[in-house]
């Protein structure tokens, strides 16, 4: 029998190394490979005589506690990335937010307040103290404004005819102090 030239024996064993690789390529990637030997209990512990039969529908899948099963598993608990498009869409809407309210800040700031002179009374609140906003938006509003803050205000006593009467004692209730806004800022 005649030696085959050597040639052709380095190409047979490169088709069989080639082989080689693809063969084990399949197994990793299709998951199926050499089973793991199981560890035996520790002592004194009894394995369950039967076990149950597996659920029916289906064959159940069987846990591979191998290295790739845990880096798929480390993967399912990381979070949901956003997609490039989507943090932009963020953005540009974090953005359109901002200079709505810059917008609404700066048209607060750019209409002009005016000072008003005036006199205009606080009316009594129902704590018995008196609301001097309430008067100087008043006092804006005779004026052609919308609403005002106080600037100035002024107090005076208010009293009754009886206390105009010769011989007469003064009673706690014959005065009262009534307060009044006499400069706003108005808007």
């Amino acid at each position: 029998m005649m030696a085959p030239p050597d040639n052709l024996i380095a190409q047979a064993r490169a088709h069989v190394v080639t082989a080689g690789a693809v063969l084990s390529m399949l197994l990793i990637a299709t998951g199926a490979g050499w089973p793991q030997a199981a560890s035996p209990p520790p002592l004194g512990v009894q394995e369950p005589a039967q076990q149950s039969p597996p659920p029916q529908g289906g064959p159940a899948r069987e846990e591979n506690p191998g290295l790739i099963n845990e880096i798929g598993k480390m993967f399912d608990k990381l979070p949901t990335v956003k997609s490039p498009q989507q943090t932009i869409e963020d953005l540009n809407a974090r953005a359109r937010d901002a200079a709505k309210d810059a917008s609404d800040t700066l048209s607060r700031l750019a209409k002009p307040a005016s000072m008003v002179s005036g006199r205009m009374i606080c009316p009594v609140s129902a704590n018995g103290a008196p609301d001097c906003k309430l008067g100087a938006d008043k006092l804006c509003q005779s004026k052609g404004y919308k609403e005002g803050t106080s600037l100035n205000a002024d107090s005076a006593e208010t009293c009754s005819a009886k206390v105009l009467i010769p011989g007469r004692t003064r009673k706690p209730d014959d005065c009262r102090t009534d307060n009044y806004v006499t400069h706003a800022l108005c808007q």
